[in-house]
């Protein structure tokens, strides 16, 4: 099925769940489908042991009496699943108080030109494909004495969204994301990922030969104490900092709520951070319109070290006397907006550079199970996994066991002494949001991160 195909499908079922909607009394609907074909292969101990593929459909109805809205979702399309669908989101809005504050559904707007966000050999991908990448991860494992495990998914989503006031947005993207983890017999892991709209982009030997390496140069580590250390975080714990100050930080939802620490104005990093999002950037996993129809825009989040502004669906942007900025998440949404497709401008260092600067420090691959203790203070406690190494004068010298940590994310950006020139795109984690996202961050020297051991 070509998009254009599988666009007018959906938006054929959006037109009837419209007029179902209609026809049972709604003053107002929204309608938003969305269909994913995706396919994975997963791989352990460097054997592929699954290959699956899942085609799968959202679809969301908003129903809208007046000033009551109700929401409701199902995972099928047929007549039966949408006469059910306006059912429960009907009863849903007639259980609900009027809502003074609603300024209703989105009018149509302008919604961006985005190029270079489908590739049809990402989408077509088969298995025998995906199997040659995970050949190559696994004989970079087979060649550093390690053994491999991880993922490799590629797909295609498919997005449309309709509403009663005469929105019409529709769009098809595609993604591979390749995950790896390697472990040798010493005892040393090293984590490597890429994510890329078109599967061609995706090196699956020089990924594995990143993990095999840090697996090996982690072998047999040793225990530091707890304190305060200066690190080079490297691009994916960067790209956790960025995900979490975007979720708690700069979600306009989060700073009506007061839950928020960002203020514009306010410095929260050194005149080196200048972090934005945009929807648009080929570099990144380009979209061109939210889950509400609205076009994305791009919003500066840290302008050389102050916040700048915070991204908006249309409901924190009435309140706020602003328009949206194009940042719904796929409803019902109780986190708010979030700005899921982040950049960080890169500096001037290579990573050599950025150890070089380091007397006596860490450097950290990437932080895991991370989560928020404080987001109005930005604190987040966590561990790094899969690569930290001591480095005295300039030179990794020793890898280390890993490192608790309770720390506030601003207050690293508030100590960066130095930014890496090269970038890495990675898929974003928001903390089991249902969307389709991506940070691109260079490394970073920071002069201070506290351990807790």
């Amino acid at each position: 099925m070509t998009i254009d195909e599988r666009h007018g499908r959906f938006e054929r079922y959006a037109e009837r769940l419209l007029d179902r909607a209609r026809r049972h009394g709604a003053s107002g609907a929204e309608v938003c489908v969305e269909g994913r074909l995706a396919s994975l292969t997963r791989f352990a101990d460097s054997e592929i042991h699954q290959s699956v593929t899942e085609d799968a459909v959202r679809v969301s109805l908003r129903y809208v009496r007046g000033r009551r809205h109700g929401m409701a979702v199902a995972g099928r399309l047929d007549d039966s699943a949408l006469d059910s669908l306006v059912e429960r989101a009907a009863s849903n809005a007639a259980g609900t108080a009027e809502t003074d504050d609603w300024p209703g559904l989105p009018e149509p707007g302008p919604i961006p030109e985005v190029t270079g966000a489908y590739a049809a050999a990402t989408a077509e991908a088969t298995p025998e494909l995906r199997a040659g990448v995970v050949r190559d991860v696994i004989a970079a494992a087979d060649a550093a004495g390690a053994a491999a495990s991880g993922s490799f998914a590629t797909g295609a989503v498919t997005t449309v969204v309709l509403s009663s006031r005469g929105v019409r947005a529709a769009q098809t993207r595609s993604d591979a994301w390749l995950v790896t983890v390697h472990a040798s017999p010493g005892g040393g892991t090293g984590y490597a990922e890429t994510c890329a709209v078109d599967v061609a982009h995706v090196d699956g030997a020089a990924l594995g030969r990143e993990a095999a390496g840090k697996a090996r140069a982690g072998d047999h580590p040793v225990v530091l104490p707890a304190g305060e250390y200066p690190v080079v975080l490297e691009e994916y714990a960067v790209a956790d900092v960025l995900a979490k100050l975007g979720r708690f930080g700069f979600n306009a939802r989060a700073v009506q709520d007061g839950q928020s620490f960002a203020q514009p104005g306010l410095r929260v990093a050194t005149d080196l951070v200048t972090v934005w999002d945009d929807g648009t950037d080929p570099l990144g996993l380009p979209t061109a319109f939210d889950h509400e129809g609205v076009g994305k825009e791009r919003v500066s989040l840290i302008d050389r070290g102050r916040c700048d502004r915070v991204v908006h669906d249309t409901g924190t942007a009435a309140r706020a006397g602003v328009r949206s900025t194009g940042h719904a998440l796929p409803a019902p949404n109780p986190v708010g907006p979030l700005p899921v497709n982040m950049f960080m401008a890169p500096g001037r260092l290579s990573r050599e550079e950025l150890i070089g600067r380091l007397d006596r420090g860490l450097l950290v691959t990437r932080f895991h199970y991370s989560n928020p203790v404080d987001p109005k203070r930005g604190i987040v406690t966590g561990v790094t996994r899969d690569g930290v190494f001591l480095v005295e004068h300039g030179e990794i010298v020793a890898p280390v066991r890993d490192l608790r940590f309770s720390q506030s994310y601003p207050d690293v950006l508030r100590r960066v002494g130095a930014v890496g020139r090269d970038r890495r795109t990675v898929r974003g984690w928001f903390g089991g949001v249902p969307v389709l996202g991506d940070i691109t961050a260079p490394s970073v020297l920071v002069d201070g991160f506290r351990f807790s051991g």
